[in-house]
């Protein structure tokens, strides 16, 4: 599905404004981690992501396997960077809707306990 390969191109290239334009004005971004935040809309998105790409240096989401149906799309990925010094590897896997080419609802599952086992930070 190209508009979720594109966001995570764009991801993978620490590009806010490539990010930000691969989601649609009233986007949700659900976390469901302890440590994750919740928001609603793409100003909104876009505003946090500077810091979030900051705090994340060599973000990379490699993709371990993608299912599509109708306008909805899973993709189970590994993600790495580095977070304040402390390099580290989670898995965790996207769900996302996809409306108008333009992903309109993305909930992110991710095991906080792990990050924070690998980051020193639990």
């Amino acid at each position: 599905m190209k508009p979720v390969l594109d966001y995570i191109a764009a991801l993978n290239g620490g590009d806010a404004d490539g990010i930000a334009a691969c989601v649609s004005e009233d986007f949700v971004n659900e976390h469901t981690s302890a440590v994750g935040h919740s928001l609603t809309g793409r100003a909104a998105y876009r505003e946090r992501l500077p810091r979030f790409l900051g705090e994340m240096q060599g973000l990379h989401y490699e993709v371990e396997d993608l299912i599509a149906e109708g306008d909805r799309c899973a993709v189970a990925y590994t993600m790495t960077a580095t977070w304040c010094g402390h390099p580290f590897s989670v898995r965790g896997m996207f769900r996302m809707r996809v409306r108008d080419g333009l992903i309109a609802h993305r909930v992110d599952y991710w095991d906080s306990l792990d990050f924070m086992r690998q980051t020193g930070r639990g």
